[in-house]
């Protein structure tokens, strides 16, 4: 596991409680990570909603430096599955 996958897991952690649904992060390039009702954690796993985008603008996200909608739209971050999924995430990123 890469070492932007364990950071990942961690900030997203201290951010996200609990989950009502399923989301998987893929880094490209790095791995995926899991965010569900059982937490936040490394894994590749059937989800409702899977959102793909490279490790810089990952991080920039997770900063807060990268606005996730303008990435969507920009095509930086890929969404496949259900988009209410990724908005409920989104929100709860702040």
């Amino acid at each position: 596991m890469s070492d932007i996958v364990n950071q990942a897991v961690t900030q997203l952690s201290e951010k996200i409680g609990s989950f009502d649904g399923s989301v998987k992060f893929v880094i490209e390039d790095e791995g995926s990570i899991m965010v569900d009702d059982a937490g936040v954690r490394a894994g590749d796993e059937e989800a409702d909603c899977t959102m793909t985008a490279d490790a810089d603008t990952f991080r920039g996200i997770l900063d807060g430096d990268v606005n996730p909608t303008a990435a969507f739209m920009s095509g930086k971050l890929k969404v496949d599955g259900d988009m209410g999924q990724a908005m409920k995430l989104g929100a709860q990123l702040g």
